[in-house]
């Protein structure tokens, strides 16, 4: 009789990854099925190991994918089955996540479950907004209530009357749709017109929006500002203290949607520092990395690495390929020998450092011509020399380097092939949403990236890591609208925020 696994009911939290708890994530990592909610933000799936069966469940208002009985049964088969199952509900599961409901129906089958809290939004989204829920000028209690009830009661166990007494802060979920019904009745119970009213959708991430108002006016400047669920409502006092703590949507790429397309593997570095900065970040990898054609010749190559003088590495890519080779064949850093070190750029050098490796040369310009003239400054007549590459580099830095008289070999350590998986549903995302900026830190992220055939968003421009990855948009007939300098992550971040900063 198989035994059975352990199901985790585990809050997804309010949309910002950075909120997520960290059990939730070791958890995810460890699933071996992951059942998901619409409001959990899909880039936690990315966390899933290879493997993982990861199921839809919707749940949504009005959008219910699978039913809540058929979810029931599922996680319980699942379990019963000896599998490590994720529930994954956005928020935290027991407020208003039907989270209860759940991990009753997994004690009644008298199978192993565990509940991890998950932040909620009802408490995010207020603070990313620049709302404090509880503070000592305004309210002493807090009320959270949910516009959403179950429809097959065929009553509302909503007391307004009693809400609209309660003292404080009121805070609700699921009722955007229902906004003017609720605050109606808030009204006509003896609610005061003119409380302050805020509304928040999408909560704590990149496409955060905000309205306020008062209890009399908030449905009106809803139904104007076309604000759509998911939505946090705050009534109360403190929506006032809004005008001096608004801190999330100040920052300075707030309000921009920016597509990201590097490798799965690379985006995060990218992504992380634009999502800080406010940024609606899409990841849209249009490449991928794999091992080059030929691996038995890859990998003796890296065995005799002792013998050159110099190694030149051209991607961070390569360094980690050429380092995961030598450290399954050597097990001391010592094996390497002591060849000089170049580096293209300070990414790469960056990812050598890694491995507790000094760099010995890096260019000014950070691409490959730039490299061909810091090594003119070197004496490499007659040295050997391990240029480390992607199958389908250029041969700018072999060419140059046996111009300058050096003895050149190559190691192709990888190749880039297209990527066609797309487990957040990024290009429908494109597709329906649009952006204002697409990203791109190679020319094979630029061919790829049209090799897909999307169509480009209207108003949308285009920004390069450097003049290759420029030339290669040149080609496509779309013109970068800015190139970063340096040519590096931290170059591109700094080159996208001055291009909003000027557009503003």
């Amino acid at each position: 009789m198989t035994r059975p696994g352990t199901c985790h009911l585990v809050g997804a939290g309010p949309g910002d990854t950075g909120l997520v708890t960290l059990r939730a994530k070791e958890l995810i990592e460890r699933a071996d099925v992951l059942v998901y909610d619409a409001l959990s933000n899909p880039e936690l799936l990315q966390w899933a190991k290879p493997g993982c069966r990861k199921i839809h469940v919707g749940k949504r208002a009005k959008d219910h994918t699978m039913p809540q009985e058929e979810i029931n049964a599922l996680i319980v088969s699942e379990t019963k089955a000896g599998r490590t199952v994720v529930r994954l509900k956005g928020g935290d599961p027991m407020i208003f996540g039907r989270g209860g409901e759940e991990a009753a129906e997994l004690a009644a089958a008298g199978v192993p479950f565990e509940i991890v809290p998950g932040i909620s939004s009802t408490i995010a989204g207020p603070a990313y907004a620049g709302i404090p829920v509880t503070h000592r000028d305004h309210n002493t209690q807090l009320t959270i209530f949910t516009g959403h009830e179950d429809p097959t009661k065929g009553y509302s166990s909503i007391d307004y009357a009693q809400l609209a007494k309660a003292p404080g802060t009121k805070v609700f979920v699921m009722g955007v749709g229902r906004l003017r019904e609720i605050t109606g009745s808030l009204i006509s119970n003896g609610a005061d017109p003119e409380t302050p009213f805020a509304l928040v959708q999408w909560a704590t991430t990149g496409a955060q929006r905000t309205v306020t108002g008062t209890l009399a006016t908030i449905a009106d400047i809803a139904e104007r500002e076309n604000i759509g669920a998911p939505a946090v409502a705050v009534i109360g006092d403190v929506v006032r203290e809004r005008e001096k703590i608004n801190w999330f949507e100040k920052r300075p790429l707030f309000g921009k949607r920016i597509v990201v397309t590097r490798t799965r593997e690379q985006a995060g570095e990218l992504s992380k520092a634009l999502a800080e900065l406010g940024a609606d970040v899409i990841e849209l990898p249009t490449i991928r990395i794999e091992h080059p054609t030929d691996k038995l010749g890859f990998a003796e190559t890296v065995t005799h690495a002792h013998e050159y003088d110099w190694l030149v590495f051209t991607s961070p890519n390569g360094v980690e390929k050429f380092f995961d080779a030598f450290f399954a064949v050597f097990e001391d850093a010592r094996s390497l020998g002591n060849p000089r070190i170049a580096a293209i750029g300070a990414g790469t050098a960056k990812k050598i450092r890694e491995y507790r490796i000094g760099v010995d040369l890096i260019p000014e310009k950070f691409v490959a011509e730039g490299l061909i003239d810091a090594f003119k400054k070197e004496s490499v007549e007659n040295l050997t020399m391990l240029w480390v590459r992607a199958e389908e580099s250029r041969d700018v830095v072999g060419e140059g380097l046996t111009a300058l008289g050096a003895i050149v070999d190559d190691c192709v350590a990888y190749r880039t092939v297209p990527e066609t998986d797309d487990p957040t549903g990024a290009k429908a995302l494109l597709a329906e949403k649009g952006a204002d900026l697409i990203t791109f830190t190679s020319g094979s992220t630029v061919d790829h990236f049209f090799a897909l055939g999307l169509e480009w968003p209207e108003g949308c421009v285009a920004g390069s890591i450097g003049p290759v990855t420029s030339e290669t948009l040149r080609k496509h007939g779309m013109p970068p609208a800015f190139e970063a300098v340096p040519h590096d992550i931290p170059g591109l971040v700094a080159a996208i925020v001055r291009h909003f900063r000027v557009k503003a």
